[in-house]
């Protein structure tokens, strides 16, 4: 005798059996939405390689992040816009109380409180006038324990702002642990750490480059990991939570799936993982030239990158994604 035939597609016969078996599910609350908000501007501006994102005004960024949180996104990673003229070598806008990201942090706890997890990116990039992620030295080098320093200032003066997480993503080496003692050592140890354990020089960062207005010139290939390696992250991610980082991160998302999933067998601390500007941007543009349906295209993404192990999900298309999701329910 013959054994059973296996048949698969019995599992698959209709939305409502696809549903019950479906292994990865999503919910709106793993979901990140970063926001720009740019000082000096009177109405939003459009971010041209990043179509439906844009640099916010302080009001629209205030409406925009309540837009979020009723659709039930989990949490807001917020990027700040300095004028060029407040840009200068040691990125001193970032942490002074006044600079926009600290008024943009203040608004939004005060507007939103506890209902959602306030983020700040803490790195110098944004704010420097040669656009790097750290303190240049006089060789022209990212002098890595100048910038430690400047990190430790920037963590506190987001923590006093108001962001409930800090996200250094500059990728010097101990910047968790400087961040982690200053946090401390002012009265912030509630003050969670999103550590960027991996974070690849990717080709796929250009739009964000216009979405911070970046002054930088060059490259940063030697602070930010090779895309070549892989081994290279176990180590990263070993350091990281050594030094007190109570989630990680890879970025991009979707082209370091493998590493996603390297990271998530590694470790039980949650995993995010941010689909970046030009893999937002490649999406979109197909979808403008008919060539793909851009919401279903962005749904099986954020899947696959769940799929990989992720629990955390930063994409620009979060509050959409959430109402579809929710509309499925």
């Amino acid at each position: 005798m013959t054994g059973p035939i296996v048949r698969p597609r019995r599992l698959r016969q209709n939305a409502a059996m696809r549903r019950l078996v479906a292994e990865t599910r999503l919910d709106p609350a793993q979901l990140v939405l970063p926001m720009f908000v740019a000082d000096g501007i009177d109405v939003p501006h459009p971010i041209s390689s990043m179509p439906g994102v844009v640099q916010h005004t302080m009001d629209s960024l205030r409406a925009a992040a309540a837009d979020a949180v009723d659709a039930g996104v989990g949490g807001l990673m917020l990027f700040g816009v300095p004028q060029e003229s407040d840009k200068d070598g040691d990125g001193s806008v970032g942490d002074a109380p006044d600079g926009i990201l600290n008024r943009a942090l203040t608004a939004l706890r005060a507007d939103l409180g506890d209902t959602t997890v306030l983020m700040a990116d803490t790195c110098l990039d944004e704010f420097t006038d040669h656009g790097h992620c750290g303190v240049i030295d006089g060789r022209g080098l990212v002098d890595n324990d100048a910038t430690l320093e400047r990190y430790r200032s920037l963590a506190v003066a987001q923590a006093r702002a108001g962001a409930h997480v800090v996200g250094p993503s500059g990728m010097m080496d101990g910047q968790v642990a400087a961040i982690r003692d200053a946090l401390d050592a002012d009265g912030f140890s509630d003050t969670a750490i999103l550590a960027y354990t991996a974070k690849y020089a990717s080709a796929f960062y250009g739009p964000f480059r216009e979405a911070v207005g970046s002054s930088l010139t060059g490259d940063r290939r030697t602070y930010q990991q090779d895309p070549a390696n892989r081994l290279e992250s176990a180590r990263e991610l070993l350091a990281d939570l050594d030094e007190g980082a109570d989630m990680v991160m890879v970025k991009p998302a979707m082209s370091y799936l493998d590493i996603v999933r390297d990271v998530a067998d590694r470790t039980d601390a949650p995993v995010a993982a941010y689909q970046v500007s030009g893999e937002y941007a490649m999406m979109s543009a197909a979808a403008e030239r008919g060539w793909i349906d851009f919401d279903a295209a962005v749904d099986e993404s954020v899947l696959s990158i769940a799929r990989a192990g992720a629990s955390i999900i930063l994409t620009y298309a979060a509050p959409q994604v959430a109402r579809r999701l929710a509309a499925r329910d």
